[in-house]
């Protein structure tokens, strides 16, 4: 089954008789993420331009990187981290909002993220990505993804679309949880697997940190929250429907 759908109907593919893949289409994208073998992964995975038609023409590691690479390349879409150091996905899509809104040749984004957390998914996509999907898609659902966005689709992995439309659908504004604030990204990221039941080791594995940076990420969660073990932590979490 795919782990990406898409919000309309499929497009056929258009574009030059050129080699690569999906017709003979081409698309250029940017990586951007903050773990280098996780960039080099994607680009063995989907960067095979004659075979997959994508085109890698840039990869960054952070917002600053990120925002120099796309202003100085235009690719079609760029495959977007959501935890980045310098201020996150967040940062670069508003720092790139007038590429996005270019009349003629915009930049689209797809968030590529580990989290599947609610408020991730919905903080992206309100800061103008085109979708959403998680580090459990396949590369070929991958570069599906990756040409329907640049046809201007909106693609989702199956359970995070839900998040959107109930988003979207609510005219409330959500209301500001000033515990869940003090934390970072990368944090609310240990958080959530920690209330999840994972050890330490299986974070790390997942987050591609070291044992010890997610033991002083717990402990700095600990802290700000002003809890004294991750029992409390579990529970703090789940009344918070972060689990």
């Amino acid at each position: 089954m795919s782990d990406a759908t898409e919000a309309n109907e499929p497009v056929e593919p258009t574009g030059s008789d050129e080699g690569g893949g999906a017709g003979g289409r081409r698309v250029r994208v940017v990586l951007v993420d903050d773990h280098r073998m996780f960039r080099t992964g994607v680009q063995a995975e989907i960067g095979r331009t004659e075979e997959t038609g994508v085109e890698v023409v840039g990869e960054a590691a952070d917002v600053d990187q990120a925002v120099t690479v796309i202003t100085a390349t235009r690719p079609e879409v760029v495959l977007l981290d959501v935890h980045l150091p310098g201020g996150g996905g967040v940062e670069v899509l508003r720092r790139c909002a007038p590429m996005m809104g270019a009349v003629e040749n915009p930049v689209r984004f797809l968030a590529l993220s580990v989290s599947d957390a609610a408020e991730d998914v919905i903080g992206v996509i309100r800061g103008g990505a085109r979708g959403y999907v998680t580090k459990t898609i396949t590369g070929t659902d991958l570069v599906d993804s990756v040409f329907r966005v640049q046809d201007g689709d909106a693609v989702f992995s199956p359970r995070l679309a839900g998040f959107v439309l109930d988003a979207f659908a609510s005219t409330d504004a959500p209301p500001v949880d000033e515990d869940l604030d003090r934390l970072t990204q990368r944090e609310r990221e240990v958080l959530r697997l920690i209330a999840r039941g994972y050890a330490y080791k299986e974070i790390a594995k997942q987050l591609f940190i070291s044992v010890k940076t997610v033991e002083s990420h717990v402990s700095a969660v600990l802290r700000k929250l002003q809890l004294s073990n991750r029992h409390e932590l579990t529970r703090w979490a789940t009344a918070r429907r972060l689990v």
